[in-house]
């Protein structure tokens, strides 16, 4: 199975790579070499790869700028979108595209099912659900997988910012009220690579929920059992409303993953996975030294 990826470099990109079946056959180039808005590279890239299989793991994800340079993230999130669905298509392949549960407004009280409406509530979101709807228009029979809190143990997420600051500061002020699933890279390539046959909207997250804060509080008492960390700091509980942003977040954003569990098997934990991306933080780190 012949295998391109787009955003090769990110932490999906690079999770997808890293537990990749044994019989498929990776091309991942370079940003440099495979700018996804550009109509002639994308086209001349899948050419050459012959794919049988395209994933689309790159994404505009800096939600608050997206507010103010909308048609940056609709650039990467929907033009680009349309051109590798198209260029997928074209080649005979398989497309794999990776959303997100900003394509809901939040305003649920239980777990989004993937036909549920889409309402996004930010240039992020929106870009997003467009880029969904090119997907579906220009490839006609994409695997959409949307996905949660995305973190891994390299790049810029809200784990690495939390040691980060927890190594900085006296205390660390977290959002309480807003509620998803964090997502260990690892587990969403797995599970990405487990749906590739499928072309419908499926949700993969890991198991459990939690708040920004719960998940902070977790960090900090995972990296301190394994010396990540060298003191611990109070991990204050905040609202919404005391940490503004240009984009609104969903308040809640809990996926309904059950048709892909019952496909491939059960999540685990959200906090089992943390702990994983934790001692490979701790082993890199080692590594450096």
């Amino acid at each position: 199975m012949k295998v391109l990826i787009a955003g090769s470099a990110g932490q999906l990109g690079r999770a997808l790579q890293a537990c990749a079946p044994s019989d498929a056959v990776i091309t991942a180039p370079a940003e440099a070499d495979f700018d996804i808005t550009d109509p002639d590279m994308v086209d001349a890239v899948v050419a050459a790869a012959h794919p049988d299989l395209v994933i689309n793991a790159a994404a505009y994800t800096a939600v608050d700028r997206a507010e103010s340079d909308e048609a940056a993230a609709r650039a990467v999130n929907v033009n680009a979108v349309g051109l590798i669905a198209s260029a997928a298509r074209h080649a005979g392949a398989r497309l794999v595209h990776v959303s997100t549960d900003f394509v809901f407004d939040g305003n649920a009280s239980r777990p989004y099912l993937p036909d549920a409406p889409a309402n996004p509530v930010s240039a992020y979101g929106r870009t997003k659900w467009a880029g969904e709807e090119a997907a579906r228009d220009l490839h006609g029979a994409p695997l959409i997988v949307r996905t949660a809190w995305v973190y891994a143990a390299t790049g810029n997420n809200f784990v690495a910012t939390m040691l980060r600051l927890m190594r900085e500061r006296d205390e660390v002020r977290v959002v309480a009220d807003q509620i998803g699933t964090p997502t260990h890279a690892a587990s969403l390539a797995r599970a990405i690579w487990a749906l590739q046959g499928q072309t419908r909207v499926f949700h993969w997250t890991d198991a459990g929920v939690a708040s920004w804060y719960d998940f902070a509080v977790a960090i900090q008492e995972e990296a301190l059992a394994i010396g990540l960390l060298a003191r611990e700091v109070p991990v204050i509980p905040i609202r919404t409303e005391e940490y503004p942003t240009p984009a609104r977040r969903p308040a809640y954003g809990v996926l309904d993953k059950s048709a892909s569990t019952a496909l491939i098997g059960p999540a685990r934990h959200w906090r089992a996975e943390l702990r994983d991306c934790l001692k490979d933080i701790k082993m890199h780190a080692g590594n450096r030294t």
